[in-house]
């Protein structure tokens, strides 16, 4: 630095700071030797705050404002450097401007999915990102917690560190909220409200404010978000029927393989169509079962008229009561006449009990 410079640096009596970034935090004035002049007109604008370090230590925050650095000004540094009676001379502080306006559209994201249970697809794993908005809510927590005695403090040092914050929370309450995957869309602004909630006291010991928090997108692997969209197609076709005939003419028009191929593809169109035809055909018609065989039946002679025609089983229970004797005439389809009934149905004679008395 040369001699100019260095008067220029002595005699300088403005103290300001115009941000023409958007993502600075911090700012340290740079002064030769740190000399601020008795007297020096300090300009505070709004969205910001000049904090005064004496010897490393926090000794005055200004808020917006112009200010006349003098001893009823700067109480807590005139007390420090023991200024009574006040001075002339000019006195060593550095000066920090910290922006407190909100920083927005910062990002956040996971970098490996998160695996949750979910009541429709059992276990899921998920992908989410999203924005966020913080500002500097305590000063003095920020500068000793965070900043500590960097001159150009920028968003792009805190945001890495609070999107790490912001994941190691994530997950638990992404499980603990239990919303359905197929449900999480429909409540991305009541989600992002939720998160904010429970993520902001931890960044607030960063002496820093999580404003607001947008939950952008959650989404499925690419395997399971193809499976869905298949079977979301499929639901969609209606009538197969008419869709495989539809998907078949489909082919038909939009086939760039020549002749040859269009005849292969109609082929298995018009087949696969039949196919289906007849399978829906097949499935709509009811099942019956096949007609019982043909039983014997017996006319019977009964106090000279012929009763009948009768079954086996009934013959057993005539049989069985006495109504059908031995002697008793019967007569069935093939046979020449009327015989008596324990000829024609001698076994049935023989392997039933008598009655009971």
């Amino acid at each position: 630095m040369g001699l100019f410079d260095w008067l220029f640096g002595q005699f300088i009596d403005v103290i300001e700071w115009t941000d023409d970034s958007s993502d600075t935090m911090v700012y340290r004035f740079n002064r030769h030797g740190n000399e601020i002049k008795y007297g020096a007109k300090l300009t505070v604008r709004e969205s910001q705050v000049a904090v005064f370090v004496n010897e490393g230590a926090i000794a005055d925050i200004l808020t917006p404002g112009i200010y006349e650095l003098e001893t009823n000004n700067i109480p807590i540094l005139t007390s420090l450097q023991h200024w009574d009676h006040g001075f002339n001379s000019p006195f060593k502080a550095e000066v920090y401007f910290v922006n407190t306006k909100r920083f927005t559209d910062l990002k956040w994201g996971t970098k490996n999915p998160i695996m949750l249970r979910d009541p429709e697809f059992s276990m899921v794993r998920l992908r989410a990102f999203g924005t966020y908005e913080i500002r500097v809510s305590d000063v003095k927590v920020f500068l000793n917690e965070i900043v500590g005695t960097d001159g150009h403090f920028t968003t792009d040092e805190i945001e890495s560190q609070l999107t790490n914050h912001i994941l190691s929370k994530f997950a638990t309450i992404l499980g603990e909220n239990k919303v359905p995957v197929l449900d999480l869309a429909a409540n991305y602004k009541t989600f992002g409200d939720y998160i904010t909630q429970n993520i902001a006291p931890s960044i607030k010991e960063y002496g820093l404010e999580l404003t607001h928090m947008l939950v952008e997108n959650i989404s499925l692997p690419d395997e399971v978000e193809k499976a869905l969209d298949t079977r979301t197609s499929r639901e969609m076709t209606g009538d197969l029927q008419k869709h495989v005939q539809y998907q078949s003419g489909q082919a038909l028009g939009n086939s760039e393989g020549g002749a040859m191929s269009d005849m292969v593809g109609m082929g298995a169109g018009i087949a696969m169509g039949q196919q289906m035809a007849e399978s829906m055909k097949q499935d709509n018609t009811p099942t019956t079962p096949p007609p019982l065989p043909n039983t014997q039946t017996y006319y019977i002679a009964l106090n000279g008229e012929s009763k009948g025609p009768f079954d086996i089983s009934a013959i057993k229970t005539y049989i069985q009561n006495n109504t059908l004797l031995k002697e008793t005439l019967v007569w069935s389809e093939g046979m020449d006449g009327w015989e008596e009934a324990g000829l024609v149905l001698k076994e049935h004679f023989e392997n039933t009990p008598p009655p009971l008395h």
